[in-house]
């Protein structure tokens, strides 16, 4: 039985726009904590569904942005700085938390007390039966769940900091990005690179609830993810082997370029099919531990479908890193040029 420390007090911030049957599912989920020392905190981003009211009628705090669609990092920042917690616990409107989740985030500070910052992953019973929803979840709790402890970023679907560490390190940063995108990952870095301690408990575990669709999936990998990442990667110049970031990761990008240009200059000169069998070998080899996951978790048949969207996440993980690596060298001409050091923003 789990054991709580209850001199930990947990402020839960919930950001949301139009939460939907979603946020229903999150608000009865934090209701069952078992998990007293808790305050929530509900931030809306200028709803039209009547989600403040519900929260308010489930007892939580309710805080409202200054401007409609002010963005998840603003409302997250307001609600960090309203909170009476000693740690806050961001949770995205579409998660569901377990009973004992809050109580776990209390012991882990509690026990540890030089962790600035932890953060948990998704279950592996998705929410949604769909297939890209079940794939894009599950490649996600995989990805956390073969990771290192020792973190360098930051995650706010399921994360929660110290708050004095939050604010001091000035919260996430709402003028950096377009559209809501990495701001947790950057918040991280600065916390690392100040020499804080964020850890990935693979223990913490939460159910996501959202529903995926190619453009949405495409949309957030590529403007949301790939490119920014990319750019504060070479902005900070540090490509360490901190989640999806590891060697073989980087080969397979690699090789599934090579894999499209063969296949097309094997129209011309055939022999060069050859080649592509043979780095379509090196693929299966590469990432053969992640299909038998899959497998495991699902079966063959649903494992065998995840291979090509595996294998075009990585094509288009190729080009985000060209784009993001073209948007940084602008960045950095147009900075020499006005003889400023660093962008203030990041377009997408």
């Amino acid at each position: 039985m789990q054991k709580l420390d209850e001199s930990c007090k947990i402020s839960v911030v919930v950001p949301v726009y139009n939460g939907g049957a979603a946020f229903v599912r999150c608000l009865d989920a934090l209701a069952a904590t078992v998990y007293d020392q808790v305050e929530v905190v509900m931030v809306d981003d200028g709803s039209t569904d009547g989600s403040a009211a519900l929260a308010a009628s489930r007892g939580c705090r309710v805080l409202h942005t200054a401007q409609p669609r002010s963005g998840p990092a603003a409302a997250r920042n307001l609600g960090a700085e309203a909170a009476v917690g000693d740690v806050v616990f961001f949770v995205d409107a579409d998660v569901a938390v377990q009973p004992e989740t809050i109580g776990l985030v209390a012991q882990m500070f509690t026990a540890n007390p030089t962790l600035d910052a932890l953060f948990g992953s998704y279950d592996d019973q998705p929410g949604e039966a769909n297939f890209l929803s079940q794939y894009k979840n599950l490649f996600h709790h995989y990805v956390h769940q073969h990771s290192g402890e020792e973190a360098a970023s930051f995650w706010s679907g399921c994360g929660a900091m110290r708050r004095d560490v939050f604010l001091r390190h000035g919260g996430f940063d709402t003028t950096l990005y377009d559209r809501p995108c990495i701001e947790d990952i950057e918040l991280g870095y600065r916390v690392t690179r100040a020499g804080g301690r964020i850890r990935l408990v693979k223990s913490l575990q939460v159910k996501h609830l959202k529903r995926w669709t190619i453009g949405s999936l495409l949309r957030s990998d590529i403007l949301d993810r790939g490119i920014p990442w990319t750019r504060l990667l070479l902005r900070e110049g540090d490509f360490a082997h901190d989640l999806n970031l590891q060697t073989h990761n980087r080969v397979s990008v690699a090789a599934i370029w090579l894999l499209a240009l063969s296949l097309v200059a094997g129209l011309f000169l055939p022999v060069l099919w050859l080649l592509t069998a043979g780095v379509a070998a090196l693929l299966l080899a590469l990432n053969r531990h992640l299909y038998r996951w899959f497998a495991g978790k699902r079966g063959w048949p649903f494992a065998l479908l995840v291979i090509p969207w595996h294998w075009l996440y990585y094509l288009y993980n190729g080009v985000s890193f060209a784009a993001g690596m073209a948007q940084h060298l602008a960045s950095r001409g147009a900075n020499s040029a006005t003889g400023t050091t660093q962008p203030t923003t990041m377009p997408d």
